[in-house]
């Protein structure tokens, strides 16, 4: 089956990988979070209530793709989309835990944000202030961590 990608900018879907991609690490995504991320995704990236239906549709079908991290990752080449990359996908492994008896970042979050770090090859510096902004997101995001990404990312393009 060749699914087409939906109809969203090359930025737009590189960074939506990326976190797809992180929001994957552990195998696990809800029905529940499947259909918010849907929601909030297609107001961010359309206006129009038939062009949202449109690209729910279009975006659900990709949200159950196998992507690789690393060639999610790959597709992102500027520093300043790294880093919020970086940002958002420490934000999503760090957003909860699968049960409450679990860490916040379990082992296979940990290594493919680990695997992230290591293939955008960003400074020390840059790595830092993502995690420290992210932790700061987290703090005062409440309890959606899906519309604390989308309008962190609906700033982030906005501002380009």
């Amino acid at each position: 089956m060749n699914i087409q990608p939906p109809p969203i900018s090359p930025r737009q879907m590189n960074l939506l990988r990326v976190v797809l991609s992180m929001a994957w690490a552990d195998d696990t995504l809800e029905q529940k979070e499947v259909e918010v991320m849907l929601t909030r995704f297609s107001q961010l990236f359309a206006s129009d209530p038939d062009q949202q239906a449109y690209l729910q549709s279009q975006l659900k079908e990709y949200f159950v793709q196998d992507i690789p991290l690393e060639e999610a990752a790959s597709k992102i080449n500027n520093e300043n989309e790294k880093e919020l990359a970086l940002r958002l996908s420490y934000e999503v492994i760090n957003a909860s835990a699968r049960t409450p008896e679990e860490a916040k970042v379990n082992q296979a979050e940990s290594d493919a944000y680990k695997r992230l770090t290591d293939q955008l090859n960003l400074p020390e510096a840059i790595v830092k202030r993502a995690e420290q902004e992210a932790t700061a997101a987290l703090g005062k995001g409440g309890d959606n961590i899906v519309d604390m990404l989308a309008y962190q990312l609906r700033d982030h393009l906005a501002m380009k």
